[in-house]
């Protein structure tokens, strides 16, 4: 659809309107009136809403083109806190090969982000190995495993605790069709850094999709029309990746679509005692692992990336 917002606008706009009606009623003039004040602003944030979307430039290409930009979403598994730790872990250390690629980041919540690649004129000097954010990214998503003493440990045991990494592509807004009577909208205060004005207002955004039980929230803009526009981004992301897992298990290339249905699946390991990392579908170790956690990630992406779709191509 082409503004998500259209069918919510015109049903307060109907509402106002039958308010407006009951004006001439001295018993039921004050209620209307405040009941009218609500609408209104309700439907100045969905205009405010609307037009985000319309004014916004994505980079997202369009339908049937490959992704460009990714959404990286990071949550702690198995291990409780160690667990928690070893997410923070990992996004520092996306975030610091990010940087080394000169990519820019736009934060949506703790543990989530998205990756924009760079311009057509920028992309002259881009490692050809690397072209956009979603190739660089899209084998990352599957569980992360650690092995490493925990800084609570006592008795210097090894803990074995695990992170989910999912790479979303960017899709383009035509690609997927969301129904607006699908959708579910909460609105709650934001938590966290971001000042008084971030907490007062109910800026944080939380959409769920109706048919699918799938639930995405954005809290990290300052207005709520922002968050409303993060959220269904995220949503058509996953919607799309959905449909192509579908699609590709219907014409019988299941294979190609790997980097996107692992998420559930052990894809590489961390072994702090051993300083070595193990990427479980290439059956490939590297024994840098600090430089890796750095951001040092580049010879590893780039060589699970080639035996992958080696290994789809055959």
């Amino acid at each position: 659809m082409d503004n998500p917002y259209q069918q919510q606008i015109a049903d307060l706009e109907r509402q106002i309107e039958d308010n407006r009606a009951l004006l001439a009623d001295a018993d039921l003039a004050e209620l209307a009136q405040a009941e009218i004040t609500n609408l209104t602003h309700q439907k100045k944030l969905l205009e405010e809403a609307a037009l985000q979307l319309e004014s916004s430039k994505s980079d997202s290409p369009a339908p049937g083109e490959e992704p460009t930009n990714c959404i990286i979403e990071i949550r702690g598994g198995a291990g409780g806190d160690e667990a928690k730790l070893w997410a923070e872990d990992l996004k520092r250390m996306y975030l610091r090969f990010i940087e080394t690629l000169g990519l820019k980041v736009e934060h949506i919540d703790d543990l989530i982000f998205k990756v924009k690649g760079k311009t057509k004129s920028e992309n002259a000097q881009f490692n050809a190995d690397f072209p956009t954010p979603y190739s660089i990214f899209k084998y990352e998503s599957g569980v992360h495993r650690v092995q490493r003493v925990p800084e609570t440990e006592s008795q210097g045991r090894i803990h074995t605790s695990t992170a989910s990494v999912a790479v979303l592509p960017e899709v383009h807004k035509n690609a997927v069709e969301i129904r607006d009577e699908d959708l579910e909208w909460q609105f709650i205060r934001a938590g966290g850094a971001g000042g008084q004005s971030v907490n007062k207002t109910s800026s944080a955004v939380r959409l769920t999709h109706k048919p699918t039980g799938i639930m995405v929230s954005a809290r990290q803009e300052r207005k709520q029309a922002q968050n409303r526009v993060i959220a269904l981004e995220m949503l058509r992301s996953q919607l799309w990746e959905i449909g192509e897992e579908a699609r590709l298990k219907e014409i019988g290339e299941a294979r190609s679509a790997i980097g996107r249905n692992m998420r559930a699946e052990k894809i590489r390991t961390y072994n702090f005692p051993q300083n070595r990392i193990t990427d479980h579908r290439i059956k490939e170790s590297w024994h840098n692992l600090p430089s890796v956690l750095e951001g040092g990630l580049e010879k590893v992406i780039q060589i699970t990336k080639s035996r992958i779709e080696e290994d789809v191509e055959n």
